[in-house]
């Protein structure tokens, strides 16, 4: 699914240039399930932007489901990002008026879904992650584990072959973060590729693969049982 070839990122210029990351060489299959660890400043965030098609490498070649990425132009690598990958963030990114239902249905909105079609979806999607009961209520009355679940909820309304999730579990108490994760596994033995980003070796533990990045290189690929 994901394929990177020498892949560096460089900001700024002359004295204040600052490689983000140096020559990585990774490659993603399909269903694989990778935790993304490092402390910060490591390159693990720049790693993830490059994978979610939010920003390009300056030099190196990124392929995606066997396409080379770049040179795409952005409303290419909006429909990648649209169709193809879901987001999961640390700060959830609800917007705060909407109700559970609406912050879950709106990317559905933009891809032109029917009204009945969007109802079923969402519908679905909130018993998948057990918050249909939640539907009318906004952020505000929700807790934190129950805000990032109805992230996760948004994140697989387009049905996405990629779920990357930055730091997931940052703002939640243990016993929510560990339902995140719990919900995470579920994803991953119904077929989706996941990508967790993460500081804490905890959670990415929970991962059947660990990359460590340390100074922007990988310092560390290992498959776990």
């Amino acid at each position: 699914m994901i394929k990177m070839e020498k892949i560096n990122k460089t900001y700024g210029t002359g004295s204040s240039r600052v490689e983000a990351i140096k020559e990585i060489d990774l490659e993603i299959k399909e269903n694989e399930f990778v935790g993304l660890i490092g402390p910060s400043g490591s390159g693990k965030s720049t790693l993830m932007n490059i994978i979610g098609c939010l920003d390009m490498p300056t030099s190196g070649d990124y392929f995606f489901e066997g396409e080379k990425v770049q040179g795409f132009s952005s409303n290419q690598l909006a429909e990648i990002r649209n169709r193809k990958i879901g987001f999961v963030f640390q700060n959830f990114n609800l917007l705060p008026y909407a109700t559970t239902f609406e912050n879950v249905e709106l990317p559905m909105i933009f891809k032109g879904a029917s009204s009945r079609a969007r109802r079923a979806k969402v519908m679905e999607l909130l018993e998948r992650v057990n918050l249909a009961a939640r539907a009318h209520h906004r952020p505000s009355e929700l807790s934190g584990g129950e805000m990032q679940r109805v992230a996760i909820a948004r994140a697989l309304t387009n049905d996405p072959r990629l779920i990357l999730a930055d730091e997931p579990t940052g703002n939640l108490d243990t016993k929510s973060g560990q339902e995140i994760l719990r919900i995470f596994e579920e994803l991953w033995s119904q077929g989706h590729t996941l990508v967790i980003i993460t500081h804490n070796p905890y959670i990415a533990d929970c991962a059947r693969r660990v990359v460590k990045l340390r100074d922007g290189l990988v310092e560390e690929d290992s498959a776990r049982m």
